[in-house]
């Protein structure tokens, strides 16, 4: 089961374009908000039907009522945790708005019939291409520490100035010209936040 979490945060059509992707590889998708919650209470309906024959072949050993165990993971920050608290409808796993907040494996009983096993987030050692690196970290995925920030600002704001002008523009209140550099898009938006 492939979750696409943070939908409210993403590109509706790039969005479409991956849950096809992942649906023509065989994989159910599930599109996910865990913050406010949309599509979450989604989730233990399809994880059960996905499961039905495992559910089946427990009934068959007469293990009626023995509970599913679903590993959660991802590369860091994307929300893990705070799906695992939503899908639980309590605070069971510790969850924050940077990487490394899931320190080692937790175990949480959603109900009778399903534990979720919360995971510290993983990503590969080495990036062959420096932008995968760079996109991971926009998005949090990567520590602070390990990249210059306004180095990766100053990507960021042209990626999405090539991307979604009309969104910079809406955000930041700033026009400027189509073939402005990161620095001068960055620059213009600290001023007029008042930088």
């Amino acid at each position: 089961l492939m979750i696409l979490n943070r939908v409210d945060l993403a590109d509706p059509k790039v969005t479409q374009r991956w849950r096809k992707y992942y649906q023509d590889q065989g994989f159910s998708v599930l599109e996910t908000d865990a913050k406010s919650g949309k599509g979450v209470n989604n989730f233990v309906p399809a994880v059960k039907k996905l499961l039905a024959e495992k559910i089946r072949e427990y009934e068959a050993k007469g293990q009626v009522g023995r509970a599913l165990r679903v590993m959660i993971l991802g590369i860091p920050n994307v929300g893990k945790s705070t799906f695992i608290n939503k899908v639980a409808g309590r605070k069971a796993a510790l969850a924050g708005d940077k990487p490394g907040v899931t320190r080692g494996k937790q175990w949480i009983n959603i109900d009778a019939g399903l534990d979720l096993l919360d995971t510290p987030g993983i990503l590969w050692p080495k990036f062959e291409d420096p932008e995968v690196g760079m996109k991971l970290a926009y998005t949090g995925a990567v520590k602070e520490d390990i990249l210059d920030i306004e180095e990766l600002a100053v990507f960021l704001m042209k990626l999405l100035w090539t991307h979604y002008p009309d969104a910079v523009k809406a955000r930041y209140n700033i026009d400027m010209p189509a073939d402005a550099t990161g620095y001068e898009l960055l620059e213009a938006a600290g001023r007029k936040r008042g930088f």
